[in-house]
């Protein structure tokens, strides 16, 4: 009769000692080879500039007139070519590993946002009626710092609209036709306006549909049932931008704040 086999978890641990590791992590890291970094393919990374660089005469060229980039060289220059080079000097593109993505990819997604809330800052002028250099910058904006690549909950852009207030702007793009807000997003606005009476508006560009949507973040119920399970962001809460919510078709003026009904 064969003596019984008990496994237990110390032997498991045991095992793993024997292997050469005193973490579960480290076990799974070394039999993933996750603890193997690739250097970055700056190859690779001059495509993606190259990239962003069609992305830019694209939009612009597909803008109404009155809020196309003027000088697109000069913008290319300043918000790509000075931007990457700020990134490769501070050595930030070796740790851009988020979620075990290609550090390359990881840029370049950035990067494609920070070209985007850039690109149409103009618009921003007309829909406001502010001039640019009133529009502040309260994002974590510092490139030279790899905490700049965390997605933080706080809004890129404070706006003052004078005897109305501020109002805090997220600018958004989406590139698949997959339109949603990060559920952090909204609670971030909603302790915002609790605490300093601050609304907070999401600026959302489909750029895959050429539209634009408005959402005032601290105004999302959390009944509201656009809220969603995404499975394709590990199962991550979002609001999902109900298609009503896109009233600007880009091709076209930019509609003013003060018509927009918010409900």
């Amino acid at each position: 009769m064969p003596r019984e086999i008990i496994i237990t978890a110390e032997y498991f641990k045991q095992y793993r000692r024997r292997l050469g590791f005193a973490t579960q992590a480290g076990v799974k890291n070394f039999f993933g080879a996750k603890d193997i970094v690739p250097g970055v393919d700056f190859d690779y990374v001059q495509y993606l500039n190259d990239r962003l660089y069609e992305i830019i005469d694209r939009i612009n060229d597909a803008l109404v007139d009155s809020i196309k980039v003027d000088n697109v060289d000069t913008f290319k220059r300043e918000h790509v070519d000075r931007v990457f080079e700020i990134i490769k000097d501070n050595n930030i593109l070796p740790v851009l590993n988020n979620q075990g993505r290609r550090p390359e990819d990881v840029y370049f997604s950035w990067m494609r946002g920070y070209v985007i809330s850039n690109l149409f800052l103009r618009a921003l002028e007309s829909i406001f009626g502010v001039d640019a250099s009133t529009i502040e910058l309260i994002g974590d904006d510092d490139l030279r710092s790899v905490e700049t690549f965390k997605r933080t909950p706080k809004a890129d852009l404070e706006i003052n609209l004078g005897e109305r207030g501020r109002i805090r702007i997220e600018m958004q793009s989406g590139f698949t036709g997959i339109n949603d807000i990060k559920q952090h997003k909204v609670l971030e606005a909603k302790r915002v306006f609790s605490d300093m009476g601050v609304h907070t508006l999401a600026v959302h560009f489909d750029l895959y549909n050429g539209q634009a949507a408005f959402v005032m973040l601290d105004d999302v119920s959390e009944d509201d049932v656009n809220w969603i399970t995404r499975q394709q962001m590990e199962g991550q809460t979002v609001f999902n931008i109900d298609q009503n919510k896109f009233i600007w078709k880009i091709t076209e003026d930019p509609i003013r704040y003060a018509d927009i009904i918010f409900e």
